[in-house]
């Protein structure tokens, strides 16, 4: 494998686009990275361990895709402002941070992550946590999902299912009274599960 597919593989598997890896390696515009996967441009060594440093792998995989990953550290996750229907996750420019997670959680799917707003799931989750989320279209019941209803934007709740629909609980029932939706409801708002919360983190 060439090198600039397996620093396209490296890149892909640690979910950072072409904009981040830009910005990290010091280019103006990811048209540059663009050009380096396709083989269009080639790399001096230097820049190869500049490369293999940012994606966190070991210079003999950007090589000839052999070598060993570095598993020692994580894979760095944006954490998104905010996610709206129509626009894909990869697409979101609202990027105010990075989390890391291990790699063997990055290995077991796509994940992103979402801050927190509001009071909706206190006590648990409170206004500015973050919660890291693996992309999946289904939960099962008593999961905490991200949930778009009718085009809104994404929100965080657990979900509770009956053969009727489904209902979206808040842990703060003083601000966010269970919401329920029948099966007719989750296809013609529609209601759309894109994730499962599968972890979270408190900020100071």
């Amino acid at each position: 494998m060439a090198l600039g597919e397996n620093i396209k593989q490296a890149r892909m598997k640690a979910q950072i686009s072409q904009d981040e890896l830009a910005k990290r390696l010091g280019y103006k515009s990811r048209s540059t990275i663009a050009k380096i996967e396709s083989g269009e441009n080639d790399l001096t060594q230097k820049k190869i361990a500049a490369f293999a440093k940012a994606l966190n792998v070991s210079i003999d995989f950007l090589m000839d895709g052999n070598g060993s990953e570095n598993n020692n550290q994580g894979v760095r996750i944006p954490v998104l402002g905010r996610v709206v229907a129509g626009i894909p996750l990869e697409a979101i420019e609202e990027i105010e941070d990075y989390e890391e997670i291990p790699r063997k959680m990055a290995s077991s799917g796509e994940f992103f992550a979402l801050k927190i707003k509001g009071r909706s799931m206190e006590p648990k989750l409170s206004e500015g946590d973050i919660v890291i989320v693996r992309k999946q279209e289904d939960v099962d019941s008593g999961d905490t999902a991200i949930v778009l209803v009718n085009g809104d934007e994404a929100t965080v709740k657990q979900i509770k299912k009956t053969e009727a629909g489904i209902m979206l609980i808040g842990f703060n029932v003083e601000v966010y009274q269970p919401h329920f939706y029948s099966n007719e409801q989750i296809e013609n708002l529609p209601v759309r599960i894109i994730g499962k919360v599968v972890e979270s983190r408190h900020k100071w």
